[in-house]
């Protein structure tokens, strides 16, 4: 899988790596199981700080996507997470912004939904 960061970009680094492996699991690009690389390695690849990747593989772990291992690192997990109460407020409360914003772009319902099932689409199943 080929991370890119978009250094210009309002989204901080540490997020864009986060979402981009997120995508990549639910596209199975990265499969369960799959080692990721090291730290080091992944933050030399892209050329960013080994703390962001720290970071981000922290943030993944604490969200139920990635174990690690001293000495196998950071792998994708088996189970991955389910949608509990809190995710699915979380996922309203963002869906309510990006539909509103959409609306306020004059983008029909029609629209909105067939670019929802298309993206929902490309990912694995």
């Amino acid at each position: 899988m080929l991370l890119e960061i978009d250094f210009e970009s309002d989204i901080p680094i540490y997020e864009q790596l986060r979402r981009q492996i997120i995508i990549g699991i639910a596209k199975g690009q990265l499969e369960k199981g799959e080692e990721l690389p090291s730290v080091r390695q992944l933050a030399e690849d892209i050329g960013i700080n080994l703390h962001t990747v720290n970071k981000t593989y922290n943030i993944l772990k604490n969200e139920g996507y990635l174990s690690i291992d001293r000495r196998k690192g950071a792998m994708i997990k088996d189970i991955l997470p389910k949608a509990q109460e809190e995710y699915m407020k979380f996922l309203k409360e963002e869906l309510s912004y990006i539909i509103a914003d959409s609306k306020n772009r004059s983008i029909e319902k029609e629209e909105f939904i067939k670019i929802c099932e298309d993206l929902f689409d490309e990912m694995k199943s």
